[in-house]
């Protein structure tokens, strides 16, 4: 009976450290954001894209701790329109993370293979890519994919 209970649990602590991931992909409306490359590969964790967000990253609160941006579509893509330390009423929204300088949304690393990650970095590198975004309504987000537009 323990090792069950104690199986359970384990399950429950992964469910919810995916949670927020889950429900933006099950449930959120997809959108498409304006991308800068960083960095391409980590030797720990395999070849990725990290990405930037140059409309939405170099916003701040200047404090420590959640931080709610505001989106609104701009042509084909959505940009922030504010940042702030309370959740939109209404509108949709990212829910990041402000270290008091940057804010991080949990989208920043897309994993593909080594040689799609080279080629993924240089559309991005010109200007000629798109991340695609799914936000659910409690600004959680999942990076769905990166295309070219």
């Amino acid at each position: 009976m323990k090792l069950i209970l104690v199986c359970l649990l384990n399950l429950g602590l992964v469910g919810l450290a995916v949670a927020g991931q889950l429900s933006a992909r099950v449930t959120g409306d997809e959108i498409r954001l304006r991308v800068a490359p960083v960095d391409p590969i980590d030797p720990f964790r395999g070849a990725y894209v990290d990405l930037a967000y140059p409309d939405i990253t170099e916003r701040t609160t200047h404090q420590t701790g959640d931080a709610y941006v505001s989106l609104a579509r701009r042509g084909q893509v959505w940009e922030a329109t504010s940042v702030s330390v309370d959740p939109p009423a209404d509108g949709l929204f990212l829910k990041c993370h402000d270290d008091g300088s940057r804010l991080a949304c949990g989208i920043e690393s897309f994993f593909v293979p080594q040689d799609r990650a080279r080629e993924i970095e240089s559309d991005v590198g010109r200007g000629d890519a798109v991340a695609v975004v799914k936000v659910d309504s409690r600004g959680n987000a999942a990076l769905v994919s990166v295309r070219t537009r």
